[in-house]
């Protein structure tokens, strides 16, 4: 990374370290770190919208769907978290493959299950074994976001459920006494105001999702715990250039504090998110704040 960096041996203290820390492993670590983020950021939606359609599923009047709904949701909040996102991987990835093998290879005539095998035609292989490496780990972000998103959106449809059950049901009468139809009921009222009953889940929720970050793991993404271990053990001069003890409590505690100073500023934009929700609104702290500008 720096042009002191040619010869590692002849370095010490804060010189060494700052070429250690910018070394191409180190750099995957960061990589990792933006990764991470970058889930967060598409799966925290995903889930919301995951949810929303979940509970709006599970409130219906049509009972086939009111079931699917309410079998959605107990059956993913029912499973252990590790044993989903190792079972719904693997059935993902091959529901695509064995989707794509009957449409590409309707000619193919041998059995796609051999023993404990799943094989398919070369052309219905997710990614294809000449796809380049962003191919690949796209692919496999991918299938991690989708894995959270069902996950955490069964959690998030039963909060949404019972925020719109929390909603006083005297309003939604008015509405419709007023000639509002059922669909313009619970767009105009019912939604505007569940949230402020849904956020102390959800913000829960968020905190969960956050902590859950180091299973991509399991889904094949080296995340920043994998790296955190890798870089933090024991390195030893006839296998690195920058050897050192086992440090690997100190990667760990870096990782610690990460994760506290990104909760803490979640706590804090949730708490303003909270405040402005309950503006206007017949809840406690909506009553706070007419009482304080009164």
């Amino acid at each position: 990374m720096f042009s002191y960096c040619t010869d590692p041996s002849t370095l010490e203290g804060l010189t060494w370290l700052s070429c250690y820390l910018t070394t191409g492993k180190h750099m995957s670590l960061y990589y990792s770190l933006g990764v991470v983020l970058l889930l967060l950021a598409i799966t925290a939606p995903t889930a919301l919208l995951f949810g929303f359609f979940g509970a709006m599923a599970a409130r219906s009047r049509f009972t086939p769907l009111s079931w699917l709904g309410k079998l959605y949701i107990a059956i993913v909040r029912g499973v252990p978290d590790i044993a989903f996102f190792l079972f719904f991987v693997i059935a993902l990835d091959q529901m695509f493959e064995w989707t794509r093998h009957q449409v590409l290879c309707p000619d193919w005539n041998q059995p796609i299950r051999i023993g404990n095998d799943f094989v398919v035609c070369p052309e219905a292989k997710l990614p294809l074994g000449t796809a380049p490496q962003w191919v690949h780990e796209t692919y496999g972000f991918t299938l991690a976001v989708l894995t959270f998103a069902i996950v955490f959106g069964a959690f998030a449809a039963n909060v949404l459920f019972g925020a719109m059950r929390a909603v006083p049901r005297g309003q939604i009468e008015t509405a419709e006494a007023y000639g509002m139809t059922r669909a313009q009921a619970f767009r105009r009222i019912l939604v505007p105001q569940m949230w402020i009953y849904a956020l102390p889940g959800l913000s829960n929720l968020w905190m969960v999702l956050i902590k859950a970050t180091p299973l991509l793991f399991l889904l094949g993404v080296e995340d920043i715990v994998y790296w955190a271990r890798e870089l933090g053990g024991t390195k030893t001069g006839r296998f690195t250039e920058y050897p050192h003890g086992d440090w690997r409590m100190w990667y760990f505690l870096a990782l610690l504090v990460f994760y506290l100073i990104f909760t803490r500023i979640s706590e804090i934009y949730l708490e303003k998110l909270t405040q402005r929700l309950n503006h206007g609104q017949a809840t406690t702290g909506g009553e706070a704040q007419r009482k304080a500008g009164a």
